[in-house]
């Protein structure tokens, strides 16, 4: 097995490991789906153990490894740019500068020493890719395009923070960058962090909580905080962000400019909040449009594969397919800095002669996303019988029908099959699925299963031979990174008495599927094919024969605070702890109310940090 690579993403959030073989993506996974700890940061060394045993691997069988970023050129970005910011930023250079001095500016040599104590064997050589190479490489490697305009978005990596590239065959070039501090991703976790949300895990809360309100700040963003040109290249005005500093991301003059001060967590939203995630969500979507159009006239290309950070706002996605800039948008599912890891391994692997051998095929790379770990039926029994819980097995068509059945009751079920995805959405694996027509089922999935805001807005999964009935959809979205209006044919006529405001308007429904359609007609579209999943697509043509509706609602299988489930164990604990009503593992279905009862000491709520 000389041609695998090891990639490794670690030390900022969202760790993760990825074995390719040439370019056939063995496996992936997060280390937090293992640690059970939220955007784990840490060297991620069961998703690293993991990846070795799904391949049948041992280190001393990988040829390389590859690190997702350099760490030598970051720490001359961090140390840069506290002098910039210099008399400012003390206390948080004087924390931060020891870290750098130990490690993390030779990140390379611990993790040699992390991998060295997983077992035996000599370290493979580790070699460092630039961070944005690493994006640009997860983005259009797997894509399934012979050549591309590649764009990569996020917050930093180690001084770009947007960057082009032309793909071609095996091959990137690098065209063009922005450099830190000038960040898209840096502007609107600003606002994430203003509304009073999480930087980092909070940005997807902001995108869901705009169509709640009007972009009357809109102006005032393009006015005092950031130069956009018409190619899409930007300037922002540092006097108004405080994140050069170190300890947080705004600071007065933002709270002067905004009407206040920040709001605090977990305190009531306010029409300000709504307006002004209203008011980012516009600007960065006029950003990224004029940003494709540049990627479009630098290269001549007809195809765009999107990484990075911001390539997760789906909204800004649904966007530039509805500009109809290419003629087809692949991105990356996994586009944030777990997705580091894939592209650096695929990168070294393209460096040393790897060929694209997934092209013609008519899809991409990424198995569906279905890269983590799988349990056997007899693995799930065992668990089972161990733990005494009761259950019932079916055949493989009949335990679609039965849970189709159940859905079309309005029960809520737990569905684990298969391999775990990689990246941050539940495809059909590690889901929890409802009904989409039911008019109760979006707030009582999001105050009584997940434990989260009631505003949240939960995504439809779809069979793609019936996507267009139910969305304006211009083309496939099996990961989930798409938004699209519900089609005409589905929508409700507006209710005369209608002017609800904020959080009033989600008691409106809209269409035949309320459970999934947002406050301003949009739903966040998962379209399934049977090739790329077929127990899942199974279970949709059954609830079809059900009911007639070839749509379900599918959110990932956790609560709020905690990873999505990775093992049977936990999917059974997060069943218990919930009012899901029917859990589904493997080839077994439990119903909640034959199971026996479910004791803890505590709470288990007050352990699970709020996110």
């Amino acid at each position: 097995m000389t041609d695998l690579v090891l990639g490794i993403s670690a030390y900022y959030h969202d760790s993760a490991a990825a074995l390719v073989d040439g370019t056939t993506i063995v496996a992936a996974a997060q280390e937090e789906r293992f640690t059970r700890r939220r955007h784990d940061p840490s060297f991620p060394a069961q998703a690293v153990s993991y990846c070795l045993a799904e391949a049948g691997a041992a280190l001393r069988d990988v040829s390389a490894v590859a690190y997702y970023e350099d760490p030598a050129l970051k720490f001359r970005r961090v140390m840069a740019s506290y002098a910039g910011a210099a008399p400012f930023g003390f206390r948080s250079f004087r924390d931060t500068l020891p870290e750098w001095l130990r490690w993390k500016r030779r990140a390379e040599e611990t993790v040699r020493r992390e991998l060295a104590a997983l077992g035996p064997g000599a370290v493979p050589d580790i070699i460092c890719r630039r961070h944005h190479e690493s994006h640009a490489a997860s983005a259009f490697f797997p894509s399934p395009y012979e050549s591309a305009a590649v764009l990569c978005i996020d917050g930093v990596g180690e001084w770009a923070t947007t960057s082009l590239w032309h793909g071609r065959a095996d091959r990137l070039a690098p065209l063009a960058e922005l450099r830190f501090p000038h960040s898209l991703g840096m502007l609107y976790s600003a606002f994430t962090y203003f509304c009073g949300f999480k930087v980092d895990s909070g940005e997807y809360k902001l995108m869901g909580l705009a169509p709640y309100g009007t972009p009357r700040y809109a102006d005032l963003i393009r006015e005092r905080l950031i130069d956009l040109k018409p190619d899409g290249s930007f300037h922002l005005d540092m006097r108004y962000f405080a994140y050069l500093r170190g300890q947080v991301m705004t600071g007065r003059r933002f709270e002067e400019l905004f009407d206040g001060p920040r709001r605090r967590p977990e305190s009531p939203l306010t029409e300000r909040e709504f307006d002004l995630a209203a008011s980012v969500q516009q600007v960065t979507e006029e950003a990224v449009l004029r940003l494709a159009r540049t990627a479009q006239q630098r290269t001549g290309e007809t195809r765009l594969c999107l990484a990075g950070g911001v390539a997760l706002n789906c909204v800004a996605n649904g966007r530039v397919i509805r500009e109809e800039i290419f003629d087809g948008v692949w991105v990356q599912p996994a586009a944030g800095d777990a997705g580091g890891a894939l592209g650096a391994a695929l990168a070294v692997a393209m460096d040393g002669g790897a060929e694209r051998t997934h092209l013609g095929s008519g899809g991409d790379a990424m198995s569906g996303a279905l890269l983590g770990p799988a349990y056997r039926d007899e693995e799930i029994q065992a668990y089972l019988d161990g733990a005494g819980v009761p259950y019932t097995r079916f055949e493989t068509d009949a335990l679609a029908a039965r849970t189709a059945a159940e859905l079309a009751r309005g029960k809520v079920v737990g569905w684990f099959q298969d391999r775990m995805e990689f990246g941050p959405r539940a495809l059909g694996a590690r889901s929890i699925l409802g009904d989409p027509r039911d008019t109760e089922m979006q707030s009582a999935m999001n105050q009584k299963i997940k434990f989260r805001e009631s505003f949240r807005p939960f995504a439809p999964a779809v069979l793609d031979t019936d996507a267009e009935d139910y969305f304006e959809l211009k083309q496939e979205s099996p990961y989930m990174l798409v938004v699209a209006d519900v089609a005409a044919a589905q929508r409700l006529p507006a209710p005369e008495d209608s002017g609800a405001r904020g959080l009033e308007r989600l008691k409106v429904h809209r269409s035949t599927i309320p459970a999934v359609t947002h406050v301003d007609m949009s739903a966040r579209v998962q379209t399934v094919s049977q090739e790329a999943n077929p127990a899942f697509h199974r279970l949709l043509t059954a609830f079809k024969a059900e009911t007639g509706c070839p749509v379900l609602v599918n959110t990932s299988f956790n609560v709020r605070g905690e990873p999505i489930v990775r093992s049977p164990e936990e999917a059974y604990r997060c069943f218990m702890r919930t009012r899901i009503d029917v859990l589904v593992l493997g080839s077994f279905l439990l119903l909640k109310e034959a199971q026996p009862a479910w004791t803890e000491d505590g709470d288990w709520r007050d352990e699970i940090p709020l996110d």
